[in-house]
């Protein structure tokens, strides 16, 4: 078959939705099939020089559109790189070859209205992947009020893809719930997670890690949060724990990844002078088995409006590693039923910040039969999330057609 995937970020990008689609793309291309990306030549995480226009990668074709980088905390000039990426998608799928499958990601916001009207023209199957939900997400940002003509017209074409769309992959059952709730038949909805990266993972002991000793970490007691730094992911509550933690020099605060919550972290650190503070940009997929094994209690936070929205895929290789870890963040909600339902880590709602260092203080105590058991109970959950289980799961969704496609103008 031949595939087409469109998303802002792939490969050698290392945001999730990068690596997760270069996954899936290799994958395809290695069982035969023919795969084209069409994706944006500026990193989306970094700044730096654009990526070339085209290039193969592992059998890929990769075709890149005309971008610029932007700062992620500013809101205006992300909403014109979203538009700006919304045309030369267009403009660049117009000459397009047919193929037999269009699958769309979710970033930029809605670019799957066009990558659908190319799917339609060509009487392709059109699968949408979605890694977070908008104009939901604006909306719980506060960007939108959710009563505006924008929020209301957004809306509506998120329906229309959803609605006209031969399959979809949702990320959990909260997810899902919130598609379903638009109006489309569950039995289109497949619920998949992301898999972690398990031939990037390897647990590698404190004491011969290369990452640890170039960050001077010694014997302090690392709590890590290491992932996507956006407005997703409140960090006032963890941020507040290490203020009250600056008196004691064995724990230490790690925050490593990218997002509009960079400038919120090093504010604080600056304004409080805190010493127990340390921020990394993303580490290379080469690297994460070091940094990711470098933590003693590993972090993951959710807002509480952001439920069946985003999805912190960040514990998959947390419980791959079989670390400790905390989540700050609703009950019902994906991680949450982790915690609940298989006594697994530790969880604290959003301002209780007196509990989470409570946690972090309890974690730092465990001892070394606790944490094999810990390890033990986590990595058998891992293999429900494994890369090998998750990515044939989405390889057998994308080549089986579970509606046939229909032709006619997408309006």
């Amino acid at each position: 078959m031949k595939y087409l995937f469109v998303n802002q970020a792939f490969y050698p990008d290392t945001v999730s939705t990068a690596q997760h689609l270069t996954d899936i793309a290799v994958k395809l291309t290695r069982a035969g099939h023919s795969v084209t990306v069409l994706t944006a030549r500026s990193s989306y995480s970094s700044d730096g020089m654009p990526y070339p226009k085209t290039e193969e990668y592992k059998g890929i074709r990769i075709k890149r559109v005309a971008s610029f980088s932007v700062k992620r905390n500013f809101k205006t000039t992300r909403i014109l790189q979203a538009l700006f990426l919304q045309l030369t998608f267009a403009w660049n799928l117009l000459w397009m070859d047919k193929v037999d499958c269009v699958v769309a990601l979710t970033s930029p916001p809605l670019v799957a209205w066009i990558a659908l009207w190319f799917a339609r023209r060509h009487r392709s199957r059109f699968v949408y992947w979605v890694m977070d939900l908008n104009p939901d997400q604006a909306i719980a940002m506060r960007w939108l009020r959710e009563d505006s003509m924008s929020a209301r017209l957004l809306n509506q074409v998120l329906i229309s893809i959803l609605h006209k769309s031969e399959h979809i992959i949702a990320l959990d059952q909260y997810m899902k719930r919130r598609l379903v709730a638009k109006g489309v038949n569950p039995g289109l909805v497949t619920e998949l997670p992301p898999w972690s990266h398990d031939e990037d993972l390897e647990l590698v002991d404190h004491g011969s890690n290369p990452f640890r000793t170039k960050h001077g970490l010694g014997d302090k007691f690392v709590v890590m949060y290491s992932g996507n730094l956006s407005i997703c992911h409140p960090l006032d509550t963890l941020l507040q724990a290490a203020l009250r933690a600056r008196n004691n020099d064995k724990i230490f605060f790690m925050f490593i990844g990218a997002g509009e919550r960079v400038k919120e972290v090093l504010d604080f650190k600056y304004k409080h002078q805190l010493e127990n503070i340390k921020y990394l940009p993303y580490q290379q997929r080469v690297d994460i088995k070091y940094s990711l094994s470098a933590a003693d209690l590993h972090v993951v936070s959710m807002g509480d409006n952001m439920v069946g929205i985003v999805h912190p895929c960040k514990i998959y290789g947390i419980l791959k590693l079989g670390k400790p870890f905390l989540f700050i963040g609703p009950q019902k909600s994906h991680i949450g039923d982790i915690v609940d339902r298989y006594g697994l880590g530790y969880r604290v709602e959003h301002g209780a910040a007196n509990k989470a260092l409570e946690i972090i203080e309890r974690a730092k105590g465990l001892t070394q039969h606790e944490l094999e058991h810990i390890k033990i109970k986590e990595q058998m959950l891992a293999q429900d999330f494994s890369f090998e289980r998750l990515i044939e799961r989405m390889s057998l969704v994308l080549a089986v057609s579970h509606k046939q496609a229909e032709s006619g103008p997408i309006f």
